[in-house]
């Protein structure tokens, strides 16, 4: 079985998610937020969402090189904001 990734803070999914879009916009990679204007009665049959559980979304149409420049500057920001934080 797959291990879930945790996160070293509890219940920053959403403002993880938010930073995903926003960098995502910024640097031109297409994301729907949901999945508004796609077809679900047929898409599973299609093969457009694939295995995606409730709460996933499918990224399959993205290259390789934008999902790793969205990861990479999350990343980046996530770092720089834990240097600028006075403990």
């Amino acid at each position: 079985m797959a291990k879930r990734r945790q996160h070293v803070v509890p219940g920053c999914e959403n403002a993880l998610n938010q930073m995903k879009y926003e960098i995502a916009s910024e640097i031109g990679v297409p994301l729907n937020q949901g999945s508004a204007g796609m077809d679900t009665e047929f898409a599973g049959e299609l093969g457009s969402i694939g295995g995606a559980s409730v709460g996933q979304q499918y990224y399959g149409n993205l290259t390789s090189r934008e999902t790793g420049s969205i990861g990479g500057e999350i990343t980046k920001r996530l770092i720089r904001q834990a240097q600028n934080t006075v403990i």
